[in-house]
């Protein structure tokens, strides 16, 4: 009985090590530099647009598949827009949109602390500080991604992402999501 005790107690060790080697979770935060490309008149009005910078922030895990591949869901608050600066007006007007975003990227690791990251991210409309009266933003971005990470230790890490939005950010302006992000993050 002692022996059958002892095996399942070695099993159970030996199978929750291997989970904490497979499964990682964490947090990150960084920097948006954020933009909207795409058609520069609204009703037949002309504007300039400038990016503006903001942030994210959110929790991220790591499901290790193979040695050199891993898949990395993240949830995360996300801030982006732009600047528009319209002809007839004596201001700036920008436009904020926080979104609830959802990466799954797909990891190569290049080196043991170097890795490649692609995948499609879906957004879901948070809030939006709209001064440029764009009276409805689509509630729902789809985008894809891709950057490098860099692992500095087995806990800390960097990211550097871009984000091609794919669907309009508004139904009354031909305008998409673009995002640079930099990040730092912490595993468990």
């Amino acid at each position: 009985m002692k022996k059958i005790l002892l095996a399942a107690v070695l099993f159970i060790a030996t199978s929750a090590t291997i989970q904490a080697q497979l499964l990682k979770l964490g947090v990150k935060a960084g920097v948006n530099f954020a933009s909207q490309p795409g058609d520069s008149s609204l009703n037949g009005v002309a504007f300039d647009k400038d990016g503006i910078t903001s942030y994210h922030v959110g929790v991220v895990a790591e499901v290790k598949l193979l040695e050199k591949f891993a898949i990395q869901p993240e949830l995360l608050y996300s801030t982006q827009g732009a600047t528009y600066k319209f002809a007839d007006a004596q201001e700036d007007f920008k436009n904020e949109l926080a979104y609830l975003s959802i990466p799954v990227m797909a990891k190569i690791y290049m080196t043991k602390s170097l890795s490649l990251e692609v995948g499609p991210q879906a957004s879901f409309l948070l809030s939006q500080k709209n001064d440029v009266r764009f009276d409805d933003a689509n509630t729902f971005d789809f985008a894809l991604n891709a950057g490098l990470g860099l692992k500095l230790t087995e806990s800390i890490f960097l990211q550097g992402r871009y984000s091609l939005g794919l669907t309009d950010a508004s139904p009354n302006a031909d305008v998409r999501n673009s995002v640079v992000q930099i990040s730092a993050g912490f595993m468990f």
